[in-house]
């Protein structure tokens, strides 16, 4: 997969990096980054280009949002066609066709009564707009002392402060500001695990923190079935179905955050439809738009969106500048089509059951503490924090690219995947363990 490498890509790959070092920061990474990025030059497919020539399998689906791969010639299409109308328009006091398609298409597809439709700018800004819906409508219906949000440990759900409070607060990414965010109330990890047996003990101490905080409880706020960057872990739709019904006894909101579960990724399109329930108000991002621009959606009841209005300020008060962005809009309607268009689930069970077979050898090896699949997701969970920079090497000399975190190596690669592109994928991350 290697291809010859000229001086002139070497140099150029070279001076960048340097650019690179003393102008910016990466995600989560100090400044210059402890660990040099490589550079990509271009993206077709499912493979991406490196500067010195070097093509790797993309298993991270550019943090889960490029479902279809690179270059799709529909998708592409879709943002030239936009481009001969507007690339934007403000959406106060405006409306476009692309933005109605697309929320029309959002509730078309998604569990039942979600009928209303926010347009923000990404996935953090998405939960802090379900988190103002819920507190919004708590003041519409004269529950004003409603202020608090119950959620899990485990979870995450963006990096702004909002969405930070409600982030496992030991073990997530962001204790070192505990303190300075609202302080939320934590129910204990879900379990059981996806596929094991549930029972009314696992969410006894969810129903106990929501019995004993009910009148302070603006919302629920949950990544249903799948915790994300939280931890990668899959737990039973049984608890998220015991979650729901809690929170109708309590008349307590549910806020569903499928931004990394939405459009299939889990082998449902969202994680709520693995214990058929809908929330109150629902989270998408990431896959939306199919990895081309950035783009997120809050759905909500009418329920939901009454009491919103019936607060004093008489309207949900958030209003980006790049709402409804034509553009993204018009690829999310062309991403969202395509998906539903092809036989996905049967994409996906094929990455499931690649990976399955694939990642199997590495729970044997000392350094792996689990191995688990879900949908188009595979996990080797280490005893130790995985070496970055190591195992990043490892991975590139076998042709994929992947991204692990703290103990975690995993991929989520795009649906368009080969099973010759999954089993290379699993191989490599096999030996990396290995060499942990």
């Amino acid at each position: 997969m290697t291809e010859t490498r000229t001086g002139t890509d070497r140099a150029a790959g070279e001076t960048l990096l340097v650019r690179d070092r003393r102008l910016l920061w990466h995600p989560y990474a100090p400044m210059p980054a402890a660990v040099e990025p490589i550079v990509v030059k271009s993206a077709r497919g499912v493979a991406l280009t490196l500067s010195d020539g070097t093509q790797v399998i993309d298993g991270m689906s550019s943090w889960w949002a490029a479902i279809h791969g690179y270059r799709h010639p529909v998708l592409d299409q879709a943002v030239r066609n936009q481009l001969g109308d507007m690339a934007h328009v403000m959406f106060g006091g405006v409306t476009h066709h692309p933005a109605v398609e697309l929320a029309e298409t959002l509730v078309d597809i998604a569990p039942a009564g979600l009928e209303h439709v926010f347009l923000a700018d990404s996935g953090s800004v998405s939960v802090e707009i379900a988190i103002k819906m819920a507190l919004q409508y708590a003041r519409g219906v004269g529950r004003s002392e409603r202020t608090r949000l119950l959620t899990v440990r485990g979870g995450y759900h963006g990096d702004t402060l909002g969405c930070m409070s409600v982030c496992d607060p030991v073990n997530g990414m962001h204790s070192m500001f505990t303190g300075m965010l609202p302080e939320q109330i934590f129910a204990p990890v879900p379990s059981p695990r996806f596929g094991e047996k549930f029972d009314d003990s696992h969410v006894a101490e969810f129903a106990d923190l929501l019995a004993t905080h009910s009148e302070e409880i603006a919302a629920v706020v949950i990544e249903p079935v799948v915790q994300g960057a939280g931890g990668m872990r899959f737990y039973s739709p049984d608890y998220l179905r015991a979650v729901r019904q809690l929170c109708h006894e309590y008349e307590v909101p549910l806020i569903a955050d499928e931004i990394a579960t939405g459009f299939g990724r889990s082998g449902e399109l969202f994680g709520c439809d693995h214990a058929g329930v809908s929330p109150d108000i629902m989270c998408v991002g990431k896959a939306l738009t199919g990895g081309y621009l950035t783009m997120a959606a809050v759905l909500c009841t009418p329920e939901i969106a009454k009491g919103v209005n019936a607060a004093e300020s008489g309207a949900l008060m958030h209003g980006p500048t790049y709402m409804a962005n034509p553009l993204a809009a018009s690829v999310s309607l062309a991403s969202i089509k395509l998906l539903l268009s092809r036989d996905w689930r049967s994409e996906v069970q094929q990455i499931e059951d690649e990976l399955t077979v694939g990642l199997a050898p590495a729970a044997s090896l000392p350094g792996v503490r689990d191995v688990r699949v879900l949908g188009a997701i595979g996990v080797l969970e280490m005893h130790e924090p995985v070496p970055i920079a190591r195992t990043q090497e490892t991975l590139i000399k076998r042709g994929v690219w992947l991204r692990p975190f703290g103990r975690l190596l995993y991929t989520m690669p795009p649906y368009v995947s080969s099973v010759s592109n999954i089993r290379t994928i699993a191989s490599s991350m096999v030996e990396a363990a290995r060499q942990q």
